[in-house]
């Protein structure tokens, strides 16, 4: 808890500040069930024997969690990038022609609903403490709050695929008659968890993103059945 929270405890507390590395928690254990679990089932499907379908599984537990560390630190490294390069852009901007930087601020205020009198003068105090905050805040959004955090999100996204992955596994615990049975339904109860603890986490209602998460992992699943299914029967 903040400062601020303890002096006002009615504070609202918001969720914008996790969207970074929470956006890369629910992606990676959600790719984590579906690509491990289809990899599996797929296997099985083909007729191929435990032995086979287990190292599958973990050659593909390892791959995806490492493509998905460094897919997105690329990704949110590019996003940093173009966020250094608005800051330049705005630093020239606002040492070379201050005054039409002043007048595009006031403009902004203006429509958003102040008075021109206010907003000039809302503007003018912003110049004076802080112009280029004020710009990359209210011209282009940025905040700290929604700051690309590479690392951040690559740990993030690693971790949570590399637990996802890991319960299709729990699987082949049961009998080999139904082992490919019990990967799917094993699946299909992580990726409802997953899907409510990532509604839970964003504050949103529950139903809506489960039920997603549940029927793409689902379609995932069979198509990857099929596919392995027809490489068997064609004796690939």
């Amino acid at each position: 808890m903040s400062f601020f929270e303890v002096v006002n405890p009615h504070l609202e507390r918001h969720t914008a500040g996790r969207a970074g590395w929470l956006r890369a928690a629910v992606l990676g254990a959600n790719d984590g069930l579906v690509s491990t679990a289809s990899l599996m089932v797929g296997i099985a499907a083909s007729g191929a024997a435990t032995g086979a379908v287990l190292t599958a599984g973990l050659a593909g537990l390892a791959a995806g969690s490492m493509a998905m560390a460094a897919g997105e630190y690329v990704s949110v490294s590019s996003q940093v990038d173009v966020e250094k390069a608005d800051r330049a852009k705005e630093q020239r901007e606002l040492s070379s022609n201050p005054a039409d930087e002043l007048k595009e601020l006031v403009g902004i205020y203006q429509s958003r609903g102040l008075p021109t009198a206010l907003a000039q003068q809302v503007a003018e105090a912003l110049h004076e403490s802080g112009p280029l905050e004020a710009h990359l805040r209210d011209e282009l959004g940025h905040s700290e709050a929604m700051a690309a955090r590479p690392l951040q999100a690559s740990a993030a996204s690693a971790v949570s695929f590399l637990v996802g992955g890991l319960i299709p596994f729990l699987g082949l615990l049961g009998p080999a008659t139904t082992r490919i049975w019990l990967v799917v339904a094993v699946t299909f109860v992580g990726l409802g968890c997953a899907g409510v603890l990532g509604a839970k986490a964003a504050g949103t209602t529950l139903a809506r993103p489960a039920l997603r998460v549940v029927i793409g992992g689902g379609l995932a699943m069979a198509i990857t059945a099929a596919v392995g299914q027809l490489a068997g029967v064609a004796g690939i």
